[in-house]
């Protein structure tokens, strides 16, 4: 890898200088050749091995682990920190740079009581959720790898010690401008040099000015309002919205006890530690809008209030129109002579929809790719069948026919609905039994997975039962954020 140190040598003072911990008996767990190419790797060689488990250098890395502060479950938490990762560099690949983070890699200054390290569970699941997300369209961080090794860690139960290779165009959080906005460390003129620094490497046709500042949060503002109507449409839970976890560049990032709908529900909670549901699937598009307060709060020190309020209050409408963009297309819906109006019917025919899939206990994905299939000029679907309130879907049919008009060509119309409604996406009981088999050193069933989630939207029909619904223990899983 080729790297650049724009952060390391800019931001002084905004990070910790730190040396991995290596893994002993490290090995190749999961590799992406996908995001190897944006970074101009390869191959997993035994070289590449060694460098990236920590135990050999990586040459032209700067090893280091950054500082920021967050709003965690809704309270700030004033210095918090890179605990585990630890940032290489900025690596230079065909479509740019991306940062190269080793997440697991040992202590850190900002390690607080944790010991460092990721465990095995935690960095397959990132790993796959990041090919997952990636293929299905939505704005994330990659993975590169999983290094597994031998090394005991204790959460709770024994466990083994794993490292994430971690790709992204930044790793500059919400939490970053927070820390330098409220901190003894901060001030404004260091915020400045946080923000000048971001808008210099990420978004080079803005000024570093008071009028260029603006236009940088409202680009902030709609990024984070995309990301977010993606995870809605796809049925995608995080499950750990705090700001620390918030990308600035609009990218989903930071897996945790994240999950991907089952069964349909507005109030589905995917992390133990959530028992109110903060941060509940159907919470997160208000979420989204109080991390973006929380960081327009640290910003007024450089932006004018009335800018950041006026950025702010456009994120509903670039909210709406991604989600609607999405789900029209999803459902087939013409997008010809759109207006208020019609915005606000097909609002409300989505959301008819979604709430008979909740009264139904309906699977999310498996429903919206019915309409791969479904005949939509029939005058009453079979689909109805499935709902308990078949009367309430007739007429929910018949408002859906109205407003599809007519259709030239069925076939043509299911394939569009296949190429984006995924027939396979990454439910938690297949990765909980790719993490099974991992433990007892049969890495096929984890290769297997991965390679379905790299195509979810073809057949596959030799692996149809990866479709299905999940057994009765694996349905729906809530997991913790012990990794």
């Amino acid at each position: 890898m080729k790297f650049k140190q724009d952060y390391f040598e800019q931001l002084v003072g905004y990070y910790s200088q730190v040396n991995p911990q290596g893994l002993t008996n490290p090995h190749w767990l999961a590799w992406s050749d996908d995001a190897a190419k944006l970074v101009g790797l390869n191959e997993p060689t035994p070289q590449l091995l060694q460098q990236l488990s920590g135990n050999a250098p990586v040459p032209g890395a700067s090893y280091y682990a950054q500082v920021y502060s967050g709003h965690q479950f809704g309270g700030y938490t004033p210095r918090l920190g890179d605990g585990r990762a630890i940032l290489l560099g900025e690596a230079y690949g065909p479509k740019g740079y991306w940062d190269v983070a080793l997440k697991g890699a040992g202590l850190t200054p900002y390690s607080r009581q944790g010991d460092g390290r990721a465990v095995m569970r935690s960095a397959v699941r990132e790993f796959l959720v990041s090919e997952a997300l990636h293929h299905l369209g939505v704005p994330t961080t990659r993975a590169l790898a999983v290094i597994g090794s031998d090394i005991p860690v204790w959460r709770e139960s024994q466990e083994t010690a794993a490292i994430t290779v971690r790709l992204a165009r930044s790793h500059i959080r919400f939490g970053h401008f927070e820390y330098f906005s409220h901190s003894p460390e901060g001030g404004k003129d260091k915020l400045q040099q946080l923000v000048d620094f971001t808008i210099s490497q990420h978004y080079p046709d803005l000024c570093c000015d008071a009028s260029g500042y603006g236009q940088w949060f409202n680009r902030v503002v709609a990024d984070t309002a995309k990301m977010i109507a993606h995870w809605q449409a796809v049925g995608f839970a995080h499950g750990v919205m705090n700001t620390d976890n918030m990308s600035i560049m609009g990218d989903s990032f930071d897996f945790g006890p994240f999950a991907f709908l089952d069964t349909f529900s507005e109030d589905f909670i995917c992390n133990h530690s959530d028992p109110e549901g903060r941060y509940a699937f159907g919470q997160q598009p208000g979420v989204g809008l109080w991390n973006l307060q929380r960081l327009a709060q640290a910003l007024v020190p450089l932006i004018d209030s009335d800018t950041l309020i006026a950025a702010l209050n456009t994120y509903q409408q670039h909210l709406v129109a991604h989600y609607l963009k999405n789900m029209r297309a999803k459902l087939g819906l013409s997008t010809d002579s759109i207006g208020q109006q019609q915005d606000d019917f097909d609002l409300a025919l989505i959301g008819e929809l979604t709430m008979m899939l909740e009264q139904s206990q309906l699977d999310y994905t498996q429903s919206l790719r019915r309409f791969s299939y479904i005949d939509p000029q029939a005058t009453r679907s079979d689909w109805a069948d499935d709902f308990v309130d078949r009367s309430r879907f007739d007429s929910w049919w018949q408002q859906y026919r109205q407003r599809l008009g007519d259709i030239a060509d069925v076939s043509v119309w299911q394939a569009q609905r296949s190429a984006v409604n995924p027939k396979y996406i990454l439910r938690n009981y297949l990765a909980q039994e790719a993490i099974v088999a991992v433990e007892e050193g049969d890495l096929q069933p984890l290769h297997q997975l991965q390679q379905l989630l790299t195509q979810p939207y073809d057949e596959h029909p030799d692996l149809a039962h990866y479709a299905e619904r999940p057994p009765k223990w694996g349905q729906g899983l809530i997991m913790s954020c012990s990794s």
